[in-house]
């Protein structure tokens, strides 16, 4: 059975997601399953565009991180940040934008930036009604950004 991500009713900031998927290639890893990919079961596109957005939202509310995000072009780091999480779940989007590395360069990140960016996009989930095995199996793909992402 499909989960799709339900309509969130409070915003979600973007800087915390923004941080952690920063337009760069941080989807990589394509579902592996004949049975359906993460990208159907979190609802296809119009779902991951909704997590996403309501991630953005909750990030431009997260004080701890969202000046990170001060000269950021918002709508086009939605639609990469859409486009990655389509990719690495197996949807047919293609990420074009920079690499994790490239697009956090210079911007001396850290452990507790990152984990800020995740907490936003968990509750993100929390507010789309995504269930507690899609969000970790999204979780699963993002973590091994972290070390792109994190520069002490």
């Amino acid at each position: 059975m499909r989960h799709p991500i339900s309509s969130l009713t409070k915003p979600l900031a973007v800087t915390a997601f923004v941080a952690a998927l920063s337009v760069a290639g941080l989807f990589n890893a394509q579902a592996q399953s004949t049975s359906p990919t993460l990208y159907e079961q979190l609802g296809g596109k119009p779902a991951i565009t909704k997590v996403v957005h309501d991630m953005v939202v909750n990030v431009a509310a997260d004080n701890r991180i969202n000046h990170f995000f001060a000269k950021t072009n918002i709508p086009h780091l939605e639609k990469e940040l859409v486009n990655q999480v389509c990719e690495g779940t197996g949807g047919p989007c293609k990420y074009t934008g920079l690499s994790m590395k490239q697009a956090h360069k210079g911007m001396h990140l850290n452990t507790a930036d990152f984990n800020a960016l995740v907490e936003d996009l968990q509750k993100s989930m929390d507010s789309n009604n995504v269930p507690l095995g899609l969000q970790n199996q999204l979780l699963a793909i993002l973590a091994p950004m972290q070390p792109d992402v994190v520069h002490q």
